[in-house]
C-alpha cells in the first residue's frame, strides 16, 4: 500500500502536530482503535462519559486533533468519539477510499458496530459531513440524530468555482511563502480574520507533508438521501465556494422534510460560529 505521506519524516511531523494539538485541549482523553474491513481506525475518546455518545468527523486533510479544538464547545455536553478518517492525516490506516461510491458510509457503519452501539448521534463538517451523508444513506437507522456543517455530498459546487485557489497554491509550492498560502485559502474563508493560527498550521502541515485528497465526497442520489428519516440539522454558508448554501439547503429541504436548515449568513466555508449557533448544534444532537 502506498503511503499518503510524502516521506517518513513528513508523517512524523504530522503526528507531532497532532499530539501537540491534543495536549493543548488540556482534557482527559483516551486513544482507542477499532478494526474494520477497510483498515484499523483510530478515535479519540473524550468529553463527559456521563453524557450522550457522539461520533464526530473532521474535515478533509485535517485531523481529529484540530477538529476537537474547533468543536471544543461540544466537550461538556457529550461523550465524544472523534474518529480519524481512514486514508487522511492522523492515526488511522492509510487506506484511501473512493469519494464516488458509498465505501465511506460502509466504513462508518463498521466503526459504529465496533464501538458497541446500535444507534449514535453524529456530527461532521465539510468532507467529514460528506462521510456522514454517505453513512446516512448506507445505514440510516444507525444514526439517531445528525448535524451537517457546510456539508459535501448534498450539492457540491462545480470545481470551476474554486479554480482561483490554484495559482496561489502553485506559488506557495514554489516559494513556500506564507502569504501565498493565505491567498490560496482566502476564497474559502472570505475574510482573513477567519483564518486562525490553528487553521493555518493544520492546513500547511497537510499541504507540506501529505498527498492531499482534492476530491470531496460526491453528491448522493435523491433516493439514497431520502432513506434517512431521523432528525437532521443542515448548516450551510452563504458564500461557501465549495458547497454554497443556496444549493445545499434547497436540496436538503427536499430530501429531508423532517430536518431543519440554517443559513450561515455572510460567511464562507471557513468561518466562526456564534454562541447561538453552537447552542443550536448542541440542542440538535441532544
Amino acid at each position: 500500500m502506498r503511503s499518503i505521506y510524502k516521506s517518513k519524516s513528513a508523517k512524523a511531523a504530522v503526528i507531532a502536530l497532532y499530539d501537540r494539538q491534543v495536549k493543548e485541549l488540556n482534557i482527559p482523553y483516551k486513544d482507542i482503535y477499532v478494526e474494520t474491513s477497510f483498515g484499523r481506525t483510530h478515535l479519540i475518546e473524550c468529553g463527559d462519559n456521563k453524557q450522550p455518545p457522539l461520533l464526530v468527523f473532521h474535515g478533509g486533510n485535517a485531523t481529529s486533533a484540530y477538529n476537537l479544538k474547533y468543536c471544543d464547545f461540544l466537550l461538556p455536553h457529550f461523550h465524544i468519539y472523534a474518529v480519524d478518517t481512514i486514508g487522511h492525516p492522523g492515526k488511522s490506516a492509510e487506506t484511501s477510499l473512493s469519494p464516488f461510491n458509498q465505501d465511506y458510509g460502509k466504513w462508518v457503519k463498521e466503526v459504529i458496530d465496533k464501538l458497541g452501539y446500535y444507534q449514535i448521534a453524529c456530527f461532521g463538517g465539510s468532507f467529514g459531513a460528506g462521510i456522514l451523508v454517505k453513512a446516512m444513506c448506507v445505514a440510516p437507522e444507525r444514526i439517531s440524530k445528525s448535524v451537517l456543517l457546510v456539508p459535501s455530498a448534498i450539492q457540491n459546487a462545480p470545481s470551476l468555482k474554486s479554480m482561483n485557489m490554484m495559482f496561489p497554491m502553485c506559488m506557495y509550492r514554489i516559494t513556500h511563502h506564507e502569504k501565498w498560502f493565505v491567498k490560496c485559502i482566502l476564497p474559502m474563508a472570505v475574510k482573513e480574520k477567519y483564518i486562525s493560527e490553528d487553521i493555518l498550521i493544520t492546513a500547511k502541515s497537510s499541504i507540506d507533508h501529505v498527498k492531499i485528497k482534492s476530491i470531496m465526497p460526491q453528491n448522493e442520489k435523491t433516493s439514497s438521501l431520502k432513506k434517512y428519516k431521523n432528525p437532521v440539522l443542515v448548516m450551510a454558508a452563504e458564500k461557501d465556494c465549495l458547497f454554497p448554501a443556496k444549493g445545499v439547503l434547497r436540496r436538503a429541504k427536499k430530501v429531508w422534510p423532517q430536518g431543519r436548515c440554517y443559513l450561515l449568513k455572510d460567511r464562507g466555508h471557513i468561518h466562526e460560529l456564534t454562541k447561538r449557533e453552537k447552542q443550536m448544534i448542541i440542542q440538535a444532537l441532544r
